[in-house]
């Protein structure tokens, strides 16, 4: 069993049902269909493509899936949730990002995690840290140490019913 941390993202299609939908999937990859979730975020979109602002989480969950195995699971939700890569940083119905597998460092053709932007995003940060404020990244940096008032304040917390 690992512990993986996985972001979740939607702006299109009602947004947070898709969050909600995809918490349900996330379910069938997870050890006794167990998920922790952060509370949900608004933040603006990234990039300079006119789009709705996005809603967005982080997800824990154990696993027993290989890397390969949970991104190909993680993309398979995606596309029955009805995601099109068209344009990067577009607008999308659902994006599932693999941040933390346990404490490895990986760099595959198709894989880099920790997720290579995590650190400077704090539609990512602050909902992790939500979830697992003491965690220690596998560089060595505790999530702690990358929060602060002003990343706090690009997002904003929409509450933990879900």
């Amino acid at each position: 069993m690992i512990r993986v941390y996985i972001a979740l993202g939607a702006n299109l299609e009602s947004p947070k049902e898709q969050l909600d939908d995809a918490i349900v999937a996330l379910r069938s990859l997870a050890e006794d269909a167990n998920v922790q979730v952060s509370p949900y975020y608004r933040s603006a979109p990234m990039g300079e493509i006119e789009q709705p602002d996005y809603i967005n989480a982080v997800a824990c969950l154990t696993t027993q899936l290989a890397p390969i195995e949970l991104l190909d699971a993680l993309q398979t939700i995606e596309q029955q949730q009805g995601r099109v890569r068209n344009v990067r940083w577009g607008a999308r119905t659902l994006d599932l990002d693999l941040l933390l597998y346990g404490d490895e460092q990986l760099s595959l053709p198709r894989l880099t995690v920790p997720h290579y932007g995590m650190k400077q995003r704090s539609f990512v940060l602050v909902p992790l840290s939500d979830l697992a404020p003491q965690l220690i990244l596998p560089c060595g940096t505790p999530i702690a140490a990358l929060i602060n008032d002003n990343l706090r304040a690009e997002v904003k917390q929409l509450g933990t019913d879900h």
